[in-house]
């Protein structure tokens, strides 16, 4: 099936971005902690990353990821611990932070309900674990490990402090979708764009198939 309009942007979903975008950094006033010496500090900003891409899907939640990185670099201290400017991206968290743009995006295709029906509890919290938690270490692991010129296996390893901390998101994120699902459907709606051609939109002019 084909849309003369497949990456449209209404305003409702701007909106949603945005808040997303936020949500993430106000999760970072939470701080940060740092375990065994792991020069990557465990935060709470997983948590945003999972709910962006259960709920605004897969390139909408991208997206929001991609605007708050946008902000980060121009200077705003959006991350956990009041980090932001250019030089994070050089940094062991790099990895992960570019992370949260694919993990969004994977959790989003995972999880995305069909023709605008409630998410399944099941299938977000597989979304979560495979785009929050696997997706992540696997670009995050290897850019730290590279950064701090620690042995990848050894980087690794380090890693699985963030596991226990990462699964508790996992089932929190998959909780909080579940519920806004009954409690505020519209939540939704940036994926069924389709249904509301009343309302203004932003879109490329790509075709797809």
């Amino acid at each position: 099936m084909s849309e003369s309009r497949p990456f449209s942007l209404s305003l409702s979903d701007l909106t949603r971005i945005a808040v997303f975008a936020a949500l993430v950094a106000a999760l970072g006033l939470a701080g940060a902690v740092s375990l065994f010496g792991n020069a990557v500090p465990i935060t709470l900003q997983t948590l945003g990353v999972m709910l962006a891409g259960t709920i605004l899907g897969a390139w909408r939640g991208a997206i929001s990821m991609t605007v708050l990185l946008a902000l980060v670099a121009v200077g705003l201290p959006l991350l956990s611990g009041g980090r932001g400017g250019f030089g994070v991206f050089l940094g062991p968290s790099a990895g992960y932070l570019l992370g949260w743009v694919a993990g969004a995006a994977v959790i989003g295709l995972i999880a995305a309900p069909r023709r605008g029906a409630r998410p399944r509890a099941w299938r977000v919290l597989v979304a979560c674990l495979v785009g929050g938690i696997g997706v992540v270490y696997l670009i995050g692991v290897p850019v730290q490990s590279l950064v701090t010129g620690v042995p990848l296996a050894e980087t690794a390893l380090l890693s699985l402090a963030f596991v226990p901390g990462d699964l508790v998101k996992a089932v929190l994120a998959t909780l909080i979708t579940s519920a806004v699902a009954k409690a505020y459907p519209a939540a939704f709606g940036g994926r069924r764009a389709a249904s509301s051609p009343a309302e203004p939109s932003i879109s490329s002019s790509t075709t797809a198939s």
